[in-house]
């Protein structure tokens, strides 16, 4: 009977540390296109760029990204690494708009500084001071040329 007990109380233990791991919160970090921060759906294989999630489409095939747990007090109830706080401490952007060469916070905090912590202007990008609030510190190259001044200076006109 003391065995008996034993097992007992062993699948007992064992049941509870089974229902404890599946309630553990699941991992859904991961790198979407161009190595951006994404969110890993169920089905553990499809990656959705940060700025997908709560955007009322699903993008999930079970519609994980949308759901009410997840986007109802944006946002408050999304995964940290999901977001992106600007300067504002009223404004934040989806962590896979950081350093994408847009002026997503307003104020170009997700560009610029120690916050945003980007790197220098990519091949496909201009490094000069915009004259177009949509860009902080980088025009594209497509830009260059273009007969339009995007730069203080001019230099996507005549050096670029």
């Amino acid at each position: 009977s003391a065995v008996a007990l034993l097992v007992l109380a062993a699948a007992v233990g064992l049941a509870v540390a089974l229902g404890l791991l599946l309630r553990a919160p699941v991992n859904r970090f991961c790198a979407a296109s161009n190595n951006r921060t994404g969110f890993l759906c169920d089905d553990r294989a499809t990656c959705i760029p940060a700025s997908q999630v709560c955007d009322s489409v699903s993008n999930c095939r079970d519609g994980e990204d949308e759901q009410e747990k997840l986007c109802g007090d944006l946002p408050r109830s999304l995964p940290g690494y999901l977001v992106f706080h600007c300067s504002n401490p009223a404004s934040w952007v989806y962590a896979d708009q950081r350093c994408n060469g847009m002026n997503d916070c307003g104020d170009c905090s997700d560009e610029m500084g120690s916050l945003a912590a980007c790197p220098p202007c990519g091949s496909e990008w201009w490094s000069c001071s915009p004259v177009l609030y949509e860009y902080c510190s980088c025009v594209p190259r497509r830009l260059c040329r273009d007969g339009t001044q995007h730069c203080l200076a001019w230099s996507d006109e005549y050096f670029c």
